[in-house]
């Protein structure tokens, strides 16, 4: 199996998943999937994007910023009809939310 035909297995999710792991927190140079800054992501039958997330801290200095770069990396996927991205602080955000990753990359383990 070649690359590409390795890429068409992948599902939706999965693609999603890796883009957001190309986003990363400025502060703490972990990305945000890592840093368990997503809460919640769904994907209709119809391709429709609706993630759910959070930040380090509500005066986070990409408050502003960092969902629309999710918006727009998660729309570049091909295949993708829409995607909603919406900006919780219920649950606050905190270290017990780190992947196995991300602590090992911050010293944590």
């Amino acid at each position: 199996m070649d690359n590409n035909e390795q890429e068409k297995e992948k599902t939706l999710e999965q693609l999603v998943i890796e883009q957001l792991k190309t986003i990363y927190d400025p502060e703490i140079e972990v990305n945000i999937y890592d840093l368990g800054l997503i809460y919640k992501l769904e994907i209709s039958t119809t391709n429709e994007v609706r993630i759910l997330m959070t930040l380090t801290a509500p005066n986070c200095p990409v408050a502003d910023s960092l969902p629309d770069e999710v918006m727009e990396k998660v729309k570049a996927i091909p295949g993708v009809a829409s995607v909603e991205v919406n900006l919780t602080f219920d649950p606050a955000w905190s270290e017990e939310n780190l992947s196995d990753e991300a602590r090992l990359t911050l010293g944590m383990m």
